[in-house]
């Protein structure tokens, strides 16, 4: 049976890039002299983006891992998981319940966690006119391989979207009845806490992918907004407060 949405919340905000920042897009068009790796942009006005698949994908896996979980069958089929839980999945219902399952089988969970892609913030296309950076919006950064047999050293460039950018972010929680709401906001808020501490992106492991939070509004829309078009029902949201650390002090 079908479960009746009640009501969809909606947070936004910025990100802020605290080192800079890797996330792969095509080589197809590079030239020779042009960087090995370079980010995925936008094709219409070659503006650097986040994609709301990757800033998804990394705050599940970091929920999977804070409670001990992961897949053990092949993507999109996770029904199970283990090994600490040795594949009951109790632990991790939470997290299939806000992120969803495609499994193929009869017991799908459609996902109740939307991401949107996040957009760079150029106020005055200030980013776009800096002659200090390499290319439009990003910095070439060398990197050096070195061969543990010779010794020898390979130089490789990795384009990176520089520290100190914004991106804009929008998130929305969609709440069916029966929902735990509270357990779905903080699950959210934690998952975003564990990307703070984490890296988002490529090389984090090498200094870059290091981002923060700056939710600045959380609203909620009961499903009368929608169905009866009745703006009353919208209003600011504070069942669940927001935790100190996802607020930029500047």
């Amino acid at each position: 049976m079908k479960k009746q949405l009640i009501k969809k919340v909606l947070i936004s905000g910025n990100i802020k890039t605290l080192t800079g920042i890797h996330i792969g897009g095509s080589n197809d068009t590079i030239q020779i002299g042009g960087l090995d790796n370079s980010i995925i942009r936008n094709p219409v006005d070659n503006k650097p983006y986040i994609p709301g698949s990757s800033l998804k994908g990394k705050i599940r896996c970091l929920l999977e891992q804070s409670v001990g979980v992961a897949g053990t069958k092949s993507m999109g089929k996770n029904i199970k998981y283990g090994p600490t839980d040795k594949g009951s999945g109790e632990s991790a219902k939470p997290i299939l319940n806000l992120f969803g399952m495609a499994s193929g089988d009869d017991d799908n969970i459609p996902s109740k966690f939307i991401v949107r892609d996040c957009n760079i913030i150029d106020d005055g296309e200030q980013l776009l006119k800096n002659q200090s950076t390499d290319l439009p919006y990003t910095e070439a950064k060398t990197e050096v391989v070195i061969d543990r047999v010779t010794a020898a050293a390979v130089p490789r460039q990795l384009e990176r979207i520089p520290s100190g950018v914004y991106f804009s972010f929008n998130l929305v929680v969609n709440v069916f009845e029966e929902d735990d709401e509270d357990e779905m906001l903080n699950m959210v808020f934690n998952g975003m806490r564990l990307l703070q501490d984490d890296y988002l992106g490529g090389s984090g492991s090498r200094g870059s992918g290091q981002i923060a939070f700056d939710i600045k509004k959380i609203i909620e829309r009961e499903a009368a907004f929608y169905s009866e078009n009745d703006k009353s029902k919208e209003k600011e949201y504070t069942k669940v407060p927001v935790p100190d650390e996802l607020t930029l002090k500047e």
